[in-house]
C-alpha cells in the first residue's frame, strides 16, 4: 500500500462526475445516488434514512461497528425575497461567501429544471471611488432575465429555491484537484475508495464496516446527528476538508500551519479520542504516510462532534485533507493528500480489532 497509485481513471470519472453533480444541503438525493451506485459492488448492503444520509455496510451482522464518515451537501443560496422589477434577493444555506458572489452565474432548481442567473454588480464607474461598498448578504442579487416580479413566477423560480454554483471538476498543473464542493464531496469520495481497496485487495474485517455519507453537515452535522442513532457505533473515523494556512491573509498563529501536498491533517480537540487518535499516528508512522497535526479549542466544527458526543460517548477522530479557498467555487486539494487520507484511513481500519474499547482505564 506504502508506494502503490491508489486512483484509478475509474474512481477520477467517479469524482468528477460526483463533484459536478449538485448536492446542496436538504437536496443531496441525487449526488447519493451517484454515490451508492459506485459503492455498491464493494459493501454488502444499504442504510439511508429520511433526510437523505447513505451507508454503505460491509459485515452488517457483526455486533462491533466501526464508522468511517464523510458529509455530502454542499453549501448554496436560498431565494429569500423577489422584487417589483424581478431582481431576486437570497439568504445563506450553509456558510456561503456573499463575497465572491458578484459575476457569477448561478443555477436556480425549480420543479422545471435549472434556471440560469446571474449575481448582477453594478459597473466600476457608477461607484462611488472614495467610499466603496462591498457586497454584503443584503446587496447581492441574482438576475435570471426577467423583466418583474410575474415573469420570475412564469420562469418557476419562488421563494426557497436553491440555487448552486454551476462550476465544474478541473485539475491545475497536473496535480491540483479545483472545483466546487470539495468540502466534502472529497470525503465521500475518499472512504468509498477505501471500500474498493478493502474489496479488491481481499480484506476480511472482524467487525461491521459503516461506510458513512452524511447529509446536512453545512447547516449544523445534523445528518451525522441523526445518523448515529440509528447505527449507534463503537468507533467513529471521520474525514472532511482544513485549510491550507499557507496563502495571503490568514494568520498562522490563529489558524495554526497547515497545507496542501503535506499529508493528512490529525486532529487534537476534546471531541477527539485520545487513545484512537494514538492509533491513526502510529498507523501513519508505521506506514510511512506524511502527516500534519492540528488543534481545535473547543469543537472541531466537523461531524466528528455529532458522532463523538451521541449514543453515551463514541470513540471519534478526524482525519481531514487540506484544502485552499474553502467554501469558494475554486477549491483546491493535492492529489497526494486524497492518496494518503484514502491510505491511512484504509490501514487504520485494519488496525482496529474487534471488541476494542479505546478505554483509558483498560
Amino acid at each position: 500500500m506504502a508506494t502503490k497509485k491508489i486512483l484509478t481513471k475509474k474512481s477520477l470519472d467517479f469524482f468528477e462526475k460526483y463533484l459536478n453533480n449538485a448536492a446542496p444541503t436538504g437536496y443531496e438525493w441525487e449526488g447519493q445516488k451517484i454515490w451508492m451506485d459506485y459503492l455498491k459492488p464493494y459493501v454488502d448492503t444499504f442504510i439511508t434514512d429520511t433526510y437523505g444520509t447513505a451507508v454503505g455496510v460491509i459485515n452488517p451482522d457483526a455486533k462491533f461497528k466501526v464508522v468511517i464518515e464523510g458529509h455530502s451537501d454542499e453549501i448554496s443560496w436560498y431565494v429569500n425575497y423577489v422584487s417589483d422589477n424581478g431582481l431576486l434577493y437570497v439568504i445563506r444555506n450553509g456558510g456561503s461567501d456573499h463575497q465572491i458572489a458578484p459575476s457569477k452565474w448561478v443555477n436556480i432548481h425549480t420543479k422545471n429544471g435549472i434556471v440560469k442567473g446571474i449575481f448582477g454588480w453594478p459597473a466600476i464607474h457608477t461607484r462611488d471611488k472614495g467610499k466603496e461598498t462591498p457586497p454584503k448578504l443584503d446587496n447581492i442579487f441574482i438576475d435570471i432575465g426577467a423583466k418583474d416580479k410575474e415573469e420570475v413566477e412564469k420562469m418557476g423560480v419562488h421563494v426557497g429555491c436553491v440555487i448552486t454554483y454551476p462550476d465544474e471538476f478541473q485539475i491545475l498543473n497536473g496535480d491540483k484537484f479545483v472545483c466546487r464542493a470539495i468540502d466534502n464531496r472529497a470525503g465521500g469520495f475518499m472512504i468509498a475508495e477505501v471500500a474498493r481497496l478493502l474489496h479488491e485487495n481481499k480484506k476480511k474485517l472482524p467487525f461491521g464496516l459503516y461506510i458513512t455519507n452524511s447529509v446536512q453537515e453545512e447547516i449544523g452535522l445534523r445528518g451525522a446527528e441523526m445518523i448515529t442513532q440509528t447505527i449507534k457505533p463503537n468507533v467513529a473515523i471521520i474525514t472532511d476538508v482544513c485549510h491550507d494556512t499557507t496563502t495571503p491573509m490568514i494568520d498562522k498563529k490563529t489558524q495554526g500551519h497547515t497545507e496542501i501536498g503535506a499529508g493528512p491533517v490529525i486532529s487534537y480537540a476534546p471531541a477527539v479520542q485520545n487513545k484512537l487518535r494514538e492509533r491513526i499516528l502510529e498507523t501513519a508512522e508505521a506506514n510511512k504516510i506524511p502527516f500534519q497535526r492540528m488543534a481545535a479549542s473547543r469543537a472541531t466544527g466537523t461531524d466528528t462532534d455529532a458522532f463523538a458526543y451521541s449514543n453515551g460517548g463514541v470513540a471519534s477522530a478526524l482525519i481531514s485533507l487540506p484544502l485552499r479557498y474553502m467554501h469558494t467555487t475554486v477549491e483546491t486539494v493535492h492529489k497526494d493528500d486524497v492518496e494518503n487520507v484514502i491510505r491511512l484511513i484504509y490501514e487504520t481500519v485494519l488496525n482496529i480489532k474487534d471488541g476494542e474499547t479505546f478505554s483509558y482505564f483498560d
